[in-house]
C-alpha cells in the first residue's frame, strides 16, 4: 500500500527548512535566570556573613531579610535580562551554551542557599 506522501507527489527531506530566526533573545532569558538564582544564592551568603548586611537586607519585618534577597534577586535578573536581551538582540547565539552556563549559575545559586553552606560564612 502506498503512502499518501508517495500518491500525491509530495516528498519528504531529511531536514526541515525554517526561516532563521536569530535565538539572541532566548539565550538572553536563559542566562539572566540563571544569573538571577546566582543573585539569590550570593545574598544569602552575604547575609549570613554580616550582619549589617543582614540588617539592610530586612525590608519588611514579619518576613525578615528573606524580603531583601527576593526582591534583590529579581532585581538583578531584571537588570540582566534587559541589558543580556539589549546585547544578544538579532545575533545568533547558541542556546546550548546559555543554557550550559544557565545551568551552572541555578547550581551554583541553589548552592549559596544551603545551610550547610552559607553558615560557613556566618559572622562570628
Amino acid at each position: 500500500m502506498a503512502s499518501n506522501l508517495e500518491t500525491t507527489g509530495a516528498s519528504v527531506s531529511p531536514e526541515v527548512e525554517h526561516a532563521e530566526k536569530p535565538e539572541g533573545p532566548v539565550s538572553a532569558a536563559i542566562l539572566a535566570g540563571g544569573v538571577g538564582a546566582f543573585a539569590l544564592g550570593v545574598l544569602t551568603t552575604l547575609a549570613e556573613a554580616s550582619e549589617g548586611f543582614k540588617n539592610l537586607l530586612n525590608l519588611y519585618d514579619p518576613v525578615g531579610p528573606l524580603s531583601g534577597k527576593t526582591i534583590g534577586a529579581v532585581i538583578v535578573w531584571l537588570i540582566a535580562w534587559a541589558v543580556l536581551h539589549l546585547m544578544y538582540r538579532g545575533k545568533a547565539i547558541e542556546t546550548r551554551k546559555a543554557l550550559t552556563a544557565s545551568l551552572i549559575l541555578i547550581a551554583l545559586g541553589v548552592l549559596g542557599t544551603f545551610p550547610i553552606f552559607f553558615q560557613a560564612f556566618a559572622a562570628g
